[in-house]
């Protein structure tokens, strides 16, 4: 089962390495081994991740995750518990983002952030997250791709 899209570039932040990425591909897909979510870096980049979802005291966001090319890493472990994830990603090589329409609050350092609303009036910043759906499955993986590489199934 896979899912693919484009997520939407966002403005470039004044100074930042936040440039409007051209174009990029996700492809996310069930895994059956383990019950995780699971990010991989299919890019020649390294690139940092923040992750958004609901659990049952409401909207979290958690980052970063530092991630090598072609490193995977498990942002969630366990079962998933919702259907749907978002991503916020960072190409720290080459600027640019992978970002979307969902707003999140984020932070330069390492954070966990409990709400989405007035982000910016408590000291945090706001980033376009994507949406992944899992399509309720227990298990997911998403690998970021560059918009130059082939996209190949997973294995």
């Amino acid at each position: 089962m896979s899912a693919s899209a484009a997520p939407l570039p966002s403005p470039a932040k004044g100074g930042g390495i936040r440039a409007a990425l051209v174009a990029v591909s996700l492809i996310a897909c069930a895994t059956p081994a383990r019950a995780d979510l699971r990010l991989c870096n299919l890019t020649p980049s390294k690139v940092g991740i923040a992750l958004g979802y609901r659990d049952p005291q409401g909207w979290v966001t958690e980052g970063w995750w530092d991630l090598t090319p072609k490193a995977c890493e498990t942002l969630l472990k366990g079962a998933l518990a919702g259907r749907f994830y978002y991503v916020f990603a960072v190409d720290y090589t080459r600027g640019g983002e992978w970002s979307g329409r969902s707003l999140m609050c984020t932070k330069d350092a390492a954070f966990t952030i409990r709400g989405v609303e007035d982000c910016l009036a408590r000291g945090y910043d706001r980033n376009g997250f994507f949406e992944v759906d899992t399509g309720e499955q227990k298990s997911w993986t998403i690998q970021l791709t560059d918009p130059n590489q082939p996209v190949a199934p997973p294995p």
